[in-house]
């Protein structure tokens, strides 16, 4: 399974930011899935997770009221929409993926439970 995130850039503080990631490989196969980003010299934080039906997700405490994440038409694509950026969200944000088929209305909390990722894009927020 491959996954590429899109959408990063350089953006002013309060500004907003649509993330996009798409995977593809297994195309039989559906997943849940999950945005998390990485700061330099910070570990990696989990953000947002969808079920594979789309009905239930979770938020970071970070994000939450702020980052709002949602699946789209094509099959196993996500967005994430992050609105009133700060500087402290500069990061690479990268999406993940994990077999949503058995349970379906599930989304995952924790990094260790995906196990497809993609390569991040960078998300600068000046200040």
């Amino acid at each position: 399974v491959q996954l590429q995130a899109s959408g990063g850039g350089l953006v002013q503080a309060g500004g907003s930011l649509r993330l996009a990631c798409a995977a593809s490989g297994s195309t039989s196969i559906s997943y849940a899935m999950g945005w998390f980003r990485q700061a330099p010299g910070k570990e990696r934080e989990i953000l947002a997770t969808i079920s594979l039906r789309g009905d239930n997700k979770y938020y970071a405490d970070s994000v939450k009221g702020r980052f709002t994440i949602s699946r789209g038409n094509a099959k196993n694509t996500v967005y994430l929409q992050m609105n009133s950026l700060k500087p402290d969200d500069t990061a690479v944000y990268s999406c993940a993926a994990v077999r949503g088929d058995i349970n379906v209305h599930y989304s995952p909390r924790k990094e260790s439970e995906f196990d497809y990722w993609g390569q991040g894009t960078l998300v600068t927020v000046s200040s």
